[in-house]
This record gives C-alpha cells, structure tokens and sequence, in this order.
C-alpha cells in the first residue's frame, strides 16, 4: 500500500511538474537527491560500523550480558506472559539493548526474533498477543541513550555540534517510551474490563 503512495506522489508530481513546464527543476531534484542519499548512506555506514564494534567489544566484555540482567526484572513486569528462560526474552532484551544505543538497524533482526518466539508462544495465530503489542510499542518508542543515525546526519550536513541533540534524544525518547507502555496497558485493561 505505502509503495502505491510514493508512486502514486511521484506520477502527480512529474505530471504538474511537465503541465508547468518546470521539467528540468524535477530532473535536477531527483539527481541532487540521488547525491545526497549516497552520501548519507556511506555517513551512516561508517558510524554504524563504528558503535556495532563498541556493542561486539561490549558484549565480549560481558557489558551487554550485565545491562540485559539489570533490564530482567524490568521486562519480566513489562512481558509477564513470557515464561522467565524464554527464547523470546533473550531476543527482547537485545533489541532493546540496541535501540538503547541508537541502533536500530541492529534491533530489528532482534525484534523480528523476538516476534517470531512470540508468535509460537502464541499457538502460531496470526492475531497479535499481549507480549507482541507491547513489544511493538516499546520497540518504535524505544529509549534511545546514543542517536547515532542523528549524529551521523548532523555530521554530514556540517553541524558545528551534532551531539548537542543528546539530552534532548534522551528526554524526548523517555516520554515517548513511557507514554507507550502507559497507552498500551490502557488499551489491554480496557479490553479485558470489555471481556474481548
């Protein structure tokens, strides 16, 4: 559907576009951005490089496995349906870890994990459980401690700070994980208050 969208905006526009006789504005906006999509993609490439090698040196430190033990008891209240040594557990506490360092690249491989062990979890049905919902919701809200893609963007385009966004990422994505998780037990309570 998101795919008609975009081409159904891009025809529109070529078509006033050529109606307007502003031809050679689109042509040059489509090679400009075709430039600067390549250069954002090798910014990001390299700074991903660069914090996915902090994560791998944190995980062999065990740092990872630490962070993930003091984010347990969170996540046990958070998914009480996930029985303690689950699979799915594992998985969602690593998409979390990463989100929690501005990668998310590296969370979704985990997050489509965690989503897979949940849907068995789930007898296979193809309607969402609890767990997955809620993940759903944190996962898009995340808490985000680096916003690395952010800087490396900020980098790009000559920001004199790109990390000045910091404590503004870090405010902004807290509330934003809160009012998730505060949004989706609404909605869980109202359901079962409802006997749906």
């Amino acid at each position: 559907m998101v795919n008609i969208i975009w081409v159904g905006l891009f025809v529109t526009g070529v078509v006033f576009a050529a109606i307007n006789g502003n031809m050679e504005a689109i042509n040059e906006a489509i090679f400009q951005g075709a430039k600067e999509a390549v250069t954002i993609c090798l910014g990001l490439i390299s700074v991903l490089a660069f914090w996915l090698g902090m994560m791998k040196i944190a995980e062999v430190a065990g740092m990872l496995r630490g962070l993930t033990k003091l984010m347990r008891p969170i996540a046990g209240k958070l998914f009480p349906d996930i029985p303690k040594d689950h699979p799915a557990m594992g998985y969602i506490l690593s998409n979390i870890s990463a989100n929690l360092f501005g990668l998310g690249n590296a969370a979704t491989p985990m997050g489509i994990k965690a989503m897979e062990e949940l849907k068995k979890l789930n007898g296979g049905k193809d309607e969402a459980s609890r767990s997955m919902i809620t993940l759903l919701a944190i996962n898009t809200a995340s808490i985000t401690l680096i916003p690395t893609t952010i800087i490396s963007i900020r980098i790009d385009y000559g920001s004199q700070s790109p990390t000045e966004i910091v404590g503004t990422t870090i405010m902004a994505t807290t509330i934003s994980t809160i009012a998730a998780i505060l949004i989706d037990r609404f909605f869980y309570y109202r359901r079962i208050r409802k006997g749906v």
